[in-house]
């Protein structure tokens, strides 16, 4: 973020003061040519003087000063800064579904998640809300919206392991509809899942649809190491369970949403993204006028002009 102008044109105006700088020149040399036909020596050697052509060409130089100054303000000049005071919805969308309770981390993949989830909880500003669901067969509020980080910690921490599908549309669209229930706010859902899309009532497709309409940011997180971790074993058919990762369709959530993809293999790599993700949460922007930095200072330049030319210590050009 930098300094934006809300008139940029006006700064072309600032041409004026190298062509007022080229005319004064040119007056000065004219001026000094003429007088040196009728000067004595004594008042040739006062001229050369350092603190007299000081004071001679003090005034131009405030005056094209304050020039300068007052069409960098009306070229109304402003500053982005970011508005915490108004805080962000932040609601984090976390898969509980059987998969999650894999122990390619430790103790569980859940359990690891709750964990990573509770490092960005703290980093919110305190006009921040956050909120949690959790999905599996369906989609459930475990934390409603709220500034109270302490609450929303706990019920995180209250959520429990189930061996149901993964109902990934579902948890997203009611994570969105969470993140909109507060208005006036920037608005980010953060989903967390390792498994393929595979029940509810709502595709992928349609909760992407459903947070562009609303403007929702979404960013997402791929959980499940590189290679599939065995689940169990069907103990009858001896069929093997094995819970993988589905990259893909959070890819595409994250890119149709305006999010970022974040791909975690452990608990270190998970704990990491936590902790940076708070950094990279958006926030409302208001722009700060600072055109009155150059006014004020431009007003005081010709006050002072006028009192070295009329004032008590005048100066004669």
């Amino acid at each position: 973020m930098g300094l934006e102008f809300g008139n940029l044109y006006v700064l072309l105006s600032l041409i004026i003061i190298p062509v007022f700088y080229f005319l004064y020149k040119k007056y000065g040399e004219s001026k000094k040519s003429t007088a040196l036909k009728f000067s004595t020596l004594l008042t040739v050697k006062a001229s050369a003087n350092t603190n007299f052509l000081l004071r001679k060409h003090l005034p131009f130089i405030l005056m094209i000063t304050s020039m300068g100054l007052i069409i960098v303000g009306l070229s109304e000049p402003t500053y982005p800064l970011e508005n915490i005071q108004e805080g962000v919805n932040v609601v984090l969308v976390i898969d509980g579904s059987g998969s999650m309770s894999a122990e390619d981390y430790y103790p569980t993949r859940l359990e690891a998640a709750k964990n990573a989830a509770e490092i960005l909880i703290n980093s919110l500003s305190t006009n921040d809300h956050a909120g949690v669901i959790v999905f599996a067969d369906g989609a459930t509020t475990a934390s409603y919206l709220s500034p109270f980080k302490e609450k929303t910690i706990s019920d995180l921490h209250a959520i429990e392991q189930t061996r149901g599908s993964t109902a990934l549309g579902d948890g997203l669209a009611l994570g969105v509809d969470m993140a909109s229930s507060i208005p006036n706010k920037n608005k980010v859902v953060i989903l967390l899942s390792d498994g393929e899309h595979n029940a509810g009532f709502l595709s992928p497709d349609d909760a992407i649809g459903l947070a562009l309409i609303k403007n929702i940011q979404v960013n997402t997180i791929a959980m499940g190491s590189s290679e599939p971790v065995l689940l169990a074993v069907n103990p009858i058919s001896g069929q093997p369970t094995y819970a993988g990762v589905d990259e893909d369709t959070l890819i595409k959530i994250a890119h149709y949403a305006g999010g970022k993809f974040y791909k975690s293999v452990d608990n270190s790599s998970l704990e990491e993204i936590f902790s940076t993700l708070g950094d990279n949460i958006d926030r409302e922007v208001e722009q700060l006028s600072i055109k009155d930095w150059f006014f004020i200072p431009a007003v005081v330049l010709l006050a002072l002009n006028v009192y070295i030319i009329y004032g008590r210590y005048k100066i004669i050009a």
